[in-house]
């Protein structure tokens, strides 16, 4: 049988396997309903004519490897993605989401090109493309492919797939927009149990039941193999399986019909669920996401200078005449190197105690000469002069000593400071709400931290929309990029850092538009020297209408007066609370704090003066 008739007959197959699997959706009837797995499935050997059969008290892992290795698919030209590409495309109009993944071979420490791009639609449906054979002007890459990659209303979700897509932008020029990080979503669900770590190996484990063959045979094995074995092919589907079967656990899809017989989903529906997670590369947690533990594209360990296709409007590229290190996973979450809380005391001069404070501030009264120390266990140093003010009550927030652990999980070591206010919002508020106020400083462990981060995210995203006060579009930036100059600007970078390895059609179609740009003659040569300078263009103008998005926040609630900067304040410490189910607050913390106390000093009727 020749390679298209064999193909042809495949595709007969999976027809029938795509009907019949419904591996996402049997997960979800299973476990929803909390009883033997029940079902009617189909054969996909009997397909075109699918004959059903019982499947009696299967347990949804068992019936997921069985699944898997039903519908894998090889692309390896322009021809084959064709035949497929109808199945693939009526798949999406149902439910508008991809599992993704890539492999690549990594030799010496360094990562070749892409060599495999696996796709995974809702069905468990898996087509493996072999991206060399589009290489050098080889072939063409097929425009579906192409534009599938980069339609903004198909999700792409995976661990690591907005970094696959920096890949494929590199090697290829493929824009790949639309990605989830499913990382995200698991520290979002926080009910969920994740205790082995954030790889696509861990979560599925956790959340799945399924267990992913993650050995370096496999992992580091010939991906640009003309031929790859049926173990390559079972685990790089797998992979991008599993990612959608993630993707629908973690948003808690549970439907009583299957895809056959439902409407699906649309992608405002889906894209509503991921709220600030599109095209947001992924940032580790302090304790990391044990990539490196179980050895999670271990195979990735080095990542070249990227570039960008200039179509791609939302992946940045680095400047290639800088030193682009990338930063190591959760370094943005360094834990503190000493206690916030010293717990010292200060007590006025007859002798009632003030407030706590931390050691170094206690000191500096008493090297004043305008305190003395009344005890050292405790800290407590007595004022020689009368304060500003006293507390109203000795049931006071600032009078209770504070232990040093994460609020949320009790964890008394690698803890950070978080605003449950954030900042952004905070250095807005009048002087009055801001002056010597803690209380919305509390102590959190790197990974609480990280998962509040993502949480808060959302009500940010939330008080976006409510108050058209928007993060990083047209309207809420200080400057505005210039679309031609930054895709003059990107094609350079391209051209300087890809050089010889860009396919032929591809290179000439950006020097055409380098050359547009600066009103050079088609004859005339574009140099190392005009391409550094088209690499280093300034692409953004001031936006004049710019105004910050906690600064329209905070003016939308301060005209509703002090009351509303008051609710603004309760709606984020309740947030906190509601999200992240502290247990270890410090005591009398709360989220009406100090309000009774601004409304007898102030009155209702205070005039609000923002910052």
């Amino acid at each position: 049988m020749s390679h298209r008739g064999h193909l042809t007959a495949v595709i007969t197959t999976v027809l029938g396997a795509t009907l019949g699997g419904l591996l996402i959706w049997r997960i979800y009837r299973t476990r929803r309903k909390k009883l033997p797995f029940i079902q009617k499935v189909v054969d996909p050997v009997d397909a075109p004519c699918p004959v059903e059969k019982e499947l009696t008290c299967i347990q949804p892992p068992q019936l997921i490897e069985k699944e898997l290795k039903a519908v894998e698919l090889m692309v390896s030209s322009e021809q084959e993605w064709q035949q497929l590409w109808p199945l693939l495309q009526k798949e999406l109009s149902v439910f508008p989401v991809l599992g993704l993944d890539c492999e690549w071979v990594s030799m010496k420490g360094r990562a070749s090109v892409v060599s495999l791009l696996q796709l995974a639609s809702y069905s468990g449906l898996c087509v493996l493309v072999k991206l060399l054979a589009f290489r050098n002007d080889q072939q063409q890459v097929p425009l579906s492919l192409i534009e599938v990659l980069r339609d903004p209303h198909i999700l792409k979700v995976g661990v690591g797939c907005y970094e696959d897509g920096k890949r494929l932008t590199r090697d290829y020029g493929l824009s790949l927009t639309c990605t989830v990080d499913l990382r995200y979503l698991a520290l979002r669900q926080r009910q969920a149990k994740v205790n082995n770590g954030l790889s696509l190996k861990s979560l599925a484990a956790d959340l799945l039941n399924v267990s992913l063959d993650k050995s370096l045979e496999l992992r580091c094995s010939d991906w640009e193999a003309d031929e790859l074995t049926m173990e390559q092919i079972t685990y790089a589907a797998r992979d991008a399986q599993i990612s959608i079967a993630l993707f629908l656990h973690l948003l808690g899809f549970g439907f009583e019909a299957g895809p056959a017989s439902s409407s699906g989903s649309s992608y405002a529906e889906l894209a509503a669920c991921c709220q600030g997670l599109v095209d947001v590369p992924f940032r580790g947690r302090g304790d990391g996401d044990d990539r490196a533990a179980d050895g999670e594209r271990r195979r990735r360990t080095r990542k070249p200078a990227i570039y960008e296709s200039p179509e791609s409007g939302d992946q940045q590229v680095p400047d290639p005449r800088k030193n682009n290190k990338r930063k190591p996973l959760g370094v943005g979450y360094s834990a503190r190197k000493s206690p916030l809380y010293d717990n010292c005391f200060l007590h006025a001069p007859d002798g009632q105690p003030l407030c706590t404070c931390d050691k170094k501030k206690a000191k500096w009264y008493l090297d004043k000469g305008i305190g003395v120390l009344q005890s050292e266990d405790p800290f407590v140093v007595r004022l020689l002069f009368e304060p500003s003010g006293r507390p109203d009550s000795q049931q006071d927030y600032y009078l209770t000593a504070k232990e040093n652990l994460c609020v949320v999980c009790g964890k008394a070591d690698s803890y950070i400071r978080k605003n449950i206010v954030p900042h952004e919002y905070r250095r807005h508020f009048p002087t009055e709400m801001k002056d010597h106020n803690s209380h919305d400083i509390l102590l959190l462990c790197t990974s609480c931290h990280a998962a509040s981060n993502v949480h808060d995210g959302f009500l940010k995203q939330q008080l976006a929309e409510e108050f058209a006060a928007p993060q990083g579009c047209e309207d809420g930036v200080r400057l505005l990029e210039d679309s031609d100059r930054r895709r003059v600007r990107s094609a350079a970078r391209a051209l300087l850092t890809a050089g010889d390895s860009l396919p032929e059609q591809r290179r000439q179609e950006l020097q055409v538009l380098i050359k547009n740009f600066l009103d050079m003659n088609e004859k005339e040569e574009l140099t190392d020297e005009v391409l550094q300078q088209a690499a280093g263009l300034e692409t953004r103008i001031f936006n004049e209408a710019y105004v910050p998005h906690g600064l329209k926040v905070v003016q939308a609630y301060a005209e509703y007066g002090l009351r509303g900067l008051m609710d603004l304040e309760r709606r984020w410490r309740q947030h906190f609370l509601t999200t992240m189910q502290p247990q270890h607050l410090p005591p009398l913390w709360s989220i009406d704090h100090n309000h009774n106390k601004f409304l007898r000093k102030y009155g209702v009727d205070l005039p609000i003066k923002l910052n």
